[in-house]
């Protein structure tokens, strides 16, 4: 008989697609139709593609160093406790903040449609991001079973809510005139489709929370696969289908006007007021629950970092019982929503994941020997985020410079601080 705190696994594939259906996809997909058009689908697909091949990697890594560390752990198994390691690692705790600000960011749209504060849309933007932090903020630090709770009704909530959406939405389709918007003639091109899909590869991100449940997996030779290719593969469904019924039901002059809340504007043709409503309610319970995960998992993996020597010990403190870090994960959250756009902040998220996961891929393809894996597909994984990369960057460079400034500037930085902690040390 399993102990109480063991994850079954129908709880690890809750993980999964509780970590990717976060508010992800309520803030990316108005701007993913913005960069591929008709083509949004396969730009979902492209991403998908590229977050199944990483989970490959994740399966064989989770199996053969399972710990709570998850990433942080594998990034120091392939490379030692370096500078290297350190900053990557680094790289992923700001990362968790940059997706914190993308799900603020996308409260702070929705909201606003439900109820306003002033009169003024951009004050309530930032009154309701900042508001949701803070609350979130204070969840966790008065009970982090009260977190784990949100969580497992935030997710059944939500993948309700979607499903109805797409059931209504593909019933609605039919003689939709919108629906020619889908045609091929309508599509960007191939680049743009990748480009575009890396973009919005945030929306993908989360699986990578079963790599720190990986020690609690019953079964794990069984379950870690099923759990990893099942979510993942889930997900890349549901959104292609999201975002075909979006694309099929709304001219793109709509979509560009609604881009920070589209999915509520979507459900209007079908619905009508009460649709939006509903729509606009799932949004604002996804992106809460994300943003209470994730400032509970950005708070963990600070800690992890500070364990493994890659950090100064100070960040073990506790501050009201709970890591510094929480503290620290909520103030950088703060200032990033209320400084940034939502392209810039998708923008630095996904490059900040691409490039973890590129990371991880390569230690994948290192340690195959290790984790009795096939080498050839962590390889694969590790030249498709290289080139992901590179297509992301020249495509946005003249449309998102602030986000590539903003993401070079956090990868550069995580690098200058952790030398300056090694050098430190080792004096």
């Amino acid at each position: 008989m399993p102990s109480s705190n063991k994850i079954n696994l129908k709880d690890a594939i809750s993980i999964g697609i509780g970590g990717m259906v976060g508010g992800g996809i309520f803030a990316v997909l108005g701007l993913a139709v913005s960069l591929a058009k008709g083509g949004t689908p396969v730009a979902f697909l492209f991403a998908g593609i590229l977050a199944l091949i990483t989970s490959y990697s994740y399966v064989h890594l989770s199996k053969a160093f399972p710990d709570r560390g998850g990433t942080v752990k594998f990034i120091n198994q392939g490379f030692g406790k370096t500078v290297f390691s350190g900053a990557i690692n680094n790289l992923l705790w700001i990362s968790y903040i940059v997706m914190l600000s993308l799900y603020a960011s996308a409260f702070g749209s929705y909201a606003p449609n439900l109820w306003d504060i002033t009169a003024n849309k951009t004050i309530d933007f930032h009154i309701y991001a900042s508001g949701i932090i803070i609350v979130a903020t204070a969840i966790n630090y008065y009970s982090i079973a009260v977190v784990g709770k949100i969580e497992s009704y935030a997710v059944i909530i939500k993948l309700i809510i979607l499903l109805g959406f797409i059931g209504i939405g593909a019933y609605g389709l039919m003689g939709n005139p919108n629906l020619e918007q889908l045609a091929i003639t309508n599509w960007e091109n191939p680049v743009m489709l990748f480009a575009g899909g890396m973009v919005i590869f945030v929306a993908y991100e989360g699986f990578e929370l079963i790599a720190n449940a990986a020690p609690d997996i019953i079964n794990p030779e069984k379950n870690i696969p099923r759990a990893y290719y099942s979510s993942v593969m889930f997900v890349i469904l549901l959104y292609i289908i999201i975002a075909l019924v979006t694309v099929g039901s709304l001219p793109f002059d709509q979509i560009a006007k609604a881009e920070d809340y589209v999915l509520a504007e979507a459900a209007k043709p079908m619905l009508g007021q009460v649709g939006f409503t509903i729509i606009t309610i799932a949004a604002l319970i996804s992106t809460f629950s994300a943003i209470n995960a994730s400032l509970y998992g950005g708070s963990r993996v600070n800690y992890e970092i500070a364990e493994d020597d890659e950090l100064p010990h100070h960040f073990l403190a506790k501050f009201w019982n709970q890591p510094i870090g929480l503290l620290i994960t909520a103030i950088a959250t703060l200032i990033l929503v209320n400084l940034l756009q939502l392209e810039s902040i998708s923008m630095a998220g996904s490059i900040g994941f691409i490039l973890i996961f590129g990371i991880v891929n390569y230690v994948g393809f290192k340690l195959a020997s290790q984790t009795s894996s096939n080498r050839f597909i962590p390889l694969i994984g590790c030249i498709l985020c290289g080139i992901a990369l590179v297509i992301l960057i020249k495509q946005q460079w003249s449309t998102d410079l602030t986000g590539i400034l903003v993401s070079v500037g956090i990868i550069v930085f995580c690098f200058v601080v952790e030398w300056i902690f090694k050098m430190s040390e080792k004096k």
